[in-house]
């Protein structure tokens, strides 16, 4: 019997399967609402109107461009993550806490986001702050989130689980944005200033995050007793020493050490087509606001049968093939953008090509990687999977500004990203996921 059998004697249920589709669900509201929608506008508003002759504001005496304060501010969240997830993750293994964990991070980025309704006038730090403490919260809780796959799901049946929990997030994701969006554009009837309506969509966000987390924390099942500290230890220090030893001992899963690599260069790719799209969009072929949302709530609803679609072709032909079946066609997507797209009905026929491949390969990429871990350090290593799409979110964003910077062209930027997801299609196929496993002492699915 392997390490990784043993809990399952005790794990599998449709019904804890079902409660933990449903953080998907809950916190996918955030990423939406208050990420790609409403609050990079409304908060670079605020600080324009703290901001002094010259556009700038001052936070802790540094001067700052007001249009730049909120990236800095994402970038600050993604920079603190880095640093930090990977010794939450340890001392949720180390105690066995995983489950208590997910939801005190869950609850303290819901209420900082609720929070964002008292942003208004010129209180940028406010925002600043609540949305740094949210965004840090979202991914400390993902991280133990995503630790709960390999126990609640047996090899066979977890590309199947995870594409079904990612094809829910975008489902609850895409119901919260529409309500959203549809009070935002009727926001003078109703008696409310646009303000008002960007403020009450953020909170109802950080609401949603919070009601529906109640669901995987009342279904699932800790599988451990909890740990308790050594005398003289306390968490952080615990934390320190076991990221510590989880790393020295990486080297021994090579095989996992390459998909990490493989992941973090074709997961860029895919981010950065996310992030820029709709700049491109706007400023490539003239398209509108009212063109750009309804392909945002497009590409939401697609992508919840898109993900659900590949979950269905793992099946028939294994996770591996299918995510590099998914990177052939987001390498065409690049190209068509770079040498066909013209018009607006094109431009929505790509969206929706994207929306059918981009739940499939992420939540694939995360079923996979559960394969490759060893048993009890679900959440450390999980912790280093979001580190190592974080630590190099940037790369893909410089290779389309440095395209864009000295050619001009936004087409040549799209081009460039197909770098990385051929990157993606040379390394996967070298990966021996059965060799990995085996070498994290796993049970083999009948396909990878």
């Amino acid at each position: 019997m392997t390490a990784r059998e043993a809990p399952s004697q005790l794990a599998y249920s449709r019904r804890e399967q079902i409660g933990w589709y449903f953080y998907d669900w809950a916190n996918s509201a955030f990423s939406t609402t208050v990420v790609t929608v409403f609050l990079g506008p409304y908060l670079t508003t605020v600080t324009q109107n703290a901001a002094d002759a010259q556009g700038f504001v001052h936070p802790l005496g540094i001067p700052i461009l007001a249009d730049s304060f909120f990236p800095y501010i994402v970038s600050l969240s993604v920079l603190l993550q880095v640093f930090i997830l990977p010794v939450l993750g340890a001392v949720a293994d180390y105690t066995h806490l995983k489950k208590q964990m997910m939801g005190l991070f869950a609850y303290i980025g819901a209420f900082a986001t609720m929070g964002l309704y008292f942003l208004q006038g010129d209180n940028y730090l406010l925002g600043g702050i609540l949305f740094l403490i949210a965004n840090l919260s979202f991914g400390a809780a993902i991280v133990f989130y995503h630790g709960f796959l390999p126990e609640i799901a047996p090899p066979d049946q977890r590309d199947t689980v995870s594409s079904q929990g990612w094809a829910l997030g975008y489902l609850g994701g895409g119901l919260l944005l529409a309500m959203n969006l549809a009070l935002f554009l009727n926001a003078e009837a109703l008696g409310l200033t646009s303000g008002q309506a960007v403020r009450i969509s953020m909170a109802s966000a950080g609401l949603w995050w919070a009601i529906f987390t109640i669901i995987p924390l009342l279904t699932l099942r800790p599988r451990q007793q909890q740990r308790a500290l050594p005398p003289g230890e306390h968490y952080l220090t615990v934390g320190f020493k076991q990221l510590r030893h989880t790393l020295s001992s990486l080297p021994q899963y090579p095989q996992t050490l390459f998909y990490l690599i493989a992941y973090l260069l074709y997961n860029d790719g895919i981010q950065t087509v996310i992030a820029l799209s709709a700049q491109f969009g706007s400023q490539e072929l003239g398209l509108g606001e009212s063109s750009l949302v309804s392909l945002i709530l497009m590409v939401q609803f697609m992508a919840f049968g898109g993900a659900l679609l590949f979950g269905a072709i793992a099946k028939r032909t294994g996770a591996k093939r299918a995510i590099i079946f998914s990177l052939v066609i987001w390498t065409a997507t690049v190209i068509y953008a770079y040498a066909f797209l013209q018009t607006e009905l094109q431009f929505f026929i790509m969206g929706g090509v994207i929306a059918i491949v981009l739940g499939g390969s992420q939540a694939l990429s995360r079923s996979l990687f559960s394969q490759m871990i060893p048993a009890g350090k679900e959440a450390e290593y999980f912790s280093l999977y979001e580190v190592s799409e974080r630590g190099t979110s940037w790369l893909g964003p410089l290779f389309f500004g440095l395209a864009l910077q000295f050619t001009g062209s936004y087409r040549i930027a799209i081009l460039s990203l197909a770098a990385f997801f051929i990157a993606g299609l040379i390394l996967l196929p070298m990966v021996d996921v059965r060799r990995a496993i085996r070498e994290a002492g796993n049970e083999e699915p009948e396909k990878v």
